[in-house]
């Protein structure tokens, strides 16, 4: 993986994506996220990706989309912007891909169906650090680390990870996403807090989720894209793997 992989220029970004809706994977910036591509206009998606900026917007479907998953079924508002960093083409046409996320983005509007995939207009959205917060904020972020190590496996070479993570300059906002990705929580819950750019709240948004016994999801690869109709993940995934492998960007 390359610098080049993991930097974004926001002014070389057109401000318009290519959206891999799925309705139980929120994806957040700084972390890496597996996924098997099978369903036909994933794959073509996929592969303008690649011959392009090999950027994918990861969305999150709405409630209902059930009823017209083949279709265009609503999104929910703030998605995040990745870049395919590896992919492996697999027997039947399908691909194994690695996506880095990169930036948070809300959706302004969707385009015109030109394409068999969907495509939006959407707004960059940057992490915001009041200046009213900023006396508490190392304490809020050490609440949140002792609030995280309570939960993390009984695992030395886990703990050590994430004492090699905390000793580089690591924001909040940062491990905020981290921790939000790796975390077992209800989809609209990550989604919340994946469209919440205030720090500091969505910090104290994360403490509450471990004091009501958040705890680590397994890790695993999400399939994207499903035939006949089914659902196209595999459950909201984090990872056991502490601290996530593009953590240290």
């Amino acid at each position: 993986m390359s610098a080049e992989d993991l930097s974004f220029h926001a002014h070389t970004f057109s401000g318009r994506v290519r959206l891999f809706p799925l309705p139980n994977l929120v994806m957040f910036p700084h972390v890496l996220q597996p996924l098997h591509i099978f369903e036909p206009r994933y794959r073509i998606m996929l592969e303008e990706a690649l011959a392009d900026d090999r950027l994918i917007a990861m969305a999150v479907l709405a409630p209902g989309w059930e009823d017209d998953y083949d279709g265009r079924p609503p999104l929910r508002p703030t998605a995040c912007l990745g870049r395919v960093v590896t992919h492996q083409a697999v027997e039947g046409g399908r691909y194994n891909v690695l996506l880095a996320g990169l930036k948070r983005v809300r959706l302004i509007h969707e385009l015109p169906a030109a394409k068999p995939f969907r495509e939006a207009r959407v707004e960059l959205v940057d992490d915001i650090y009041t200046h009213d917060e900023a006396e508490g904020r190392s304490r809020l972020q050490r609440l949140l680390l002792d609030s995280f190590r309570r939960v993390l496996p009984s695992m030395p070479k886990v703990h050590e990870q994430l004492e090699e993570l905390l000793s580089t300059d690591v924001s909040l906002g940062m491990l905020t996403d981290l921790i939000a990705y790796t975390l077992q929580l209800p989809v609209d819950v990550k989604e919340s807090l994946l469209g919440d750019e205030n720090v500091d709240r969505r910090c104290r948004a994360l403490l509450r989720q471990l004091e009501h016994g958040a705890s680590i999801v397994p890790g695993g690869t999400t399939e994207g894209g499903a035939s006949g109709g089914g659902s196209s993940a595999r459950g909201t995934r984090g990872s056991l793997k502490w601290p996530p492998d593009f953590s240290t960007n």
